[in-house]
């Protein structure tokens, strides 16, 4: 479970393997209808920061924010593994004067599911910094996580202002509410946190590490 280092060594939220509850609805779709959407709510935990925060490994974290620039500094500060960050922005550049402008966009999403997908079948750890506020924006990565049985979490952070664009800031809103009353489980999500202000430099270090073992 969740445990909090004694106050003479730094603090340290960890987030155990066993919370990655998942399941599907057993109810039969209707005749002619489209397939139902698996039910992939879990209950859900609302964190507080800490200088150190621990994930265990193989989990998905989605990094949600009104600025992307703030994300993106925000994501290569703070978690050690480096290697499990995934973003559109990093694939478009690796796609750069490799594939048709016009087809670019389309091709980025689909690499970037891929990365992802395949990170999760073979249960290494992945950041994914999302583009847009809106659920749709992070569903398909939750879904990929919970058919695979990878916890999920989410990382909602603040920006200020001037640097969240006016039609993003509704949806924000909304995700701020679910997520101060633990309401993200609806999502998918096992645990969620909310960094703004001060919050943002209180954490130091992300780290994907199985809870200490007990002396």
């Amino acid at each position: 479970m969740y445990g909090v280092s004694t106050p003479d060594g730094p603090r340290s939220v960890k987030i155990d393997n066993d919370e990655r509850g998942a399941w599907s609805s057993d109810r039969p779709r209707r005749e002619g209808g489209p397939p139902r959407q698996a039910d992939i709510s879990v209950r859900s935990r609302v964190l507080r920061p800490a200088d150190r925060m621990r994930y265990s490994p193989g989990s998905l974290v989605v990094v949600v924010s009104g600025s992307a620039d703030d994300r993106d500094r925000f994501i290569g500060r703070v978690f050690e593994d480096r290697g499990a960050v995934l973003t559109l922005d990093r694939v478009r550049a690796l796609l750069a004067g490799r594939v048709a402008e016009e087809e670019a966009e389309e091709r980025a999403a689909q690499l970037l599911d891929a990365a992802v997908l395949k990170r999760l079948e073979e249960h290494a750890s992945v950041v994914v910094g999302v583009d847009g506020v809106e659920a749709a924006d992070r569903e398909r990565f939750v879904r990929m996580a919970a058919r695979v049985g990878r916890p999920r979490h989410l990382i909602l952070l603040e920006a200020g202002r001037d640097r969240v664009a006016e039609e993003d800031r509704a949806a924000l809103n909304d995700l701020r509410r679910r997520l101060d009353a633990g309401e993200l489980g609806a999502e998918g999500f096992q645990t969620a946190l909310r960094l703004g202000g001060a919050t943002v430099s209180e954490v130091k270090r992300i780290l994907f590490r199985p809870p200490p073992q007990d002396d």
